[in-house]
């Protein structure tokens, strides 16, 4: 049954869901709100596949939105965090996994001294920014235009519900810009706690931007002249670029640096990974969770992260990226479409050239859903290990059709 008939289980259950929850669904995850004909409930998945509510397959390319890292249903990865479950989750204090977890992240993140454990992206990045004031005593924290750092008050995309005065020690700057990072740093003058940045530039609806390699260097100098904490958001790009920290291969360390999504494979967990400098700091603010210590999770993260450290899945994860990006440059080519492709080929944005209303992107990835492949229009997709050479042929062909119908409709840039 297609998930479009008034009668679908998909519209049922958005039917159900309104009645009982505020739009029926919140967030990011209403994905009703991409475009016509995304399913928004979902039945099952596996590997890199998904199944909506009314049965219909998918070969993934979000990934959950970031969390699936080595494939769906990872059978080691939830073997670990099965039998962590029968024997001890949530209690009256951690177990020894937690320390077990601390420990690599500490072999395994090239600045962690430490690391504190919470339950979401938003948890991690809010408290780095208070372990840097704690640290600093200071209030004002740099942030780039357009990045998206999690989803309350001080940082939230969205400013309904929230006050001046939330946002009154934020200092905007444009990422990649030196000149505009030291005019941000003058205006925070000797009240500057942080800076923040993502690990390169994924902002929605524009072409993402690796980090300049003289842009990190000179954040890093500023938090060293100024006593301030270097921040780095590795929410999204975090133990799937590189395990040892997305700015790895740039030469610059953070003092903090925040991460969720990958780190578990799927099971919720985050974490602040920090230096030795602000232990003391860490240490002294309150912060905790009623299930920020359960250990299914982070029983999980071990299993995850030592498979990352241990096999080729991210170096897997990148060729099937870039055999994707070329096959669809390729594809579009055919049907007379320009691409642009950005980020890492393991986390692409795709936007059409001269689309600027993503009227053509809108409706290329509706025309893929029917052929079987879940894309995105205006955020950056992710691979994980478990999309082999086949799935992204299969997906190739399935693209060049969406191509062939968007091209018989007449969507063109205008």
């Amino acid at each position: 049954m297609s998930r479009d008939l008034p009668n679908s289980k998909d519209a049922e259950l958005l039917r159900r869901a309104r009645q009982v929850v505020p739009n029926g669904v919140w967030g990011h995850m209403a994905t009703r709100s991409i475009g016509p004909g995304y399913p928004q409930f979902f039945s099952r998945s596996e590997g890199c596949r998904v199944w909506d509510a009314d049965g219909t397959e998918y070969i993934d390319f979000m990934c959950a939105w970031g969390p699936n890292v080595l494939g769906y249903h990872h059978p080691e990865v939830d073997a670990a965090a099965l039998d962590q479950l029968r024997r001890a989750d949530i209690g009256n204090g951690p177990t020894e996994v937690m320390v077990e977890l601390a420990e690599l992240l500490v072999d395994t993140i090239d600045h962690a001294d430490w690391a504190l454990f919470q339950k979401n992206g938003t948890d991690a990045t809010t408290i780095c920014v208070t372990i840097a004031r704690a640290a600093a005593g200071r209030r004002k924290i740099l942030v780039a235009r357009g990045s998206y750092h999690g989803a309350v008050p001080w940082c939230s995309p969205s400013l309904v519900g929230v006050t001046t005065e939330d946002r009154a020690h934020l200092i905007q700057f444009d990422y990649n810009d030196i000149a505009s990072l030291e005019a941000a740093v003058a205006e925070a003058g000797d009240d500057l706690a942080g800076i923040l940045l993502t690990a390169f530039r994924h902002d929605v609806q524009r072409d993402q931007e690796m980090p300049d390699r003289a842009f990190l260097a000179a954040a890093r100098a500023a938090c060293d002249r100024a006593g301030a904490a270097l921040i780095l958001d590795d929410v999204r790009a975090g133990f799937r670029l590189d395990v040892r920290g997305s700015w790895v291969s740039y030469g610059v360390k953070p003092d903090l640096a925040a991460y969720s999504k990958s780190i578990a494979n799927g099971w919720p967990l985050a974490c602040i990974a920090g230096s030795e400098r602000l232990r003391e700091a860490a240490g002294k603010i309150f912060t905790t969770g009623s299930f920020w210590y359960g250990a299914a999770a982070m029983a999980a993260a071990v299993a995850t992260i030592r498979i990352l450290k241990q096999s080729d899945a991210l170096a897997k994860t990148a060729a099937m990226g870039q055999r994707f990006r070329e096959g669809l440059d390729q594809a579009a080519g055919r049907h007379g479409y320009r691409l642009r492709q950005t980020g890492p080929a393991q986390m692409p944005m795709v936007l059409f050239d001269g689309d600027k209303d993503l009227a053509v992107g809108n409706a290329f990835c509706a025309a893929a859903l029917r052929h079987g492949i879940y894309l995105h229009p205006r955020h950056n997709m992710f691979f994980c290990a478990a999309h082999e050479a086949a799935d992204i042929d299969r997906a190739l062909e399935a693209a060049d059709r969406a191509f062939a119908d968007i091209a018989a409709a007449g969507f063109r840039p205008q």
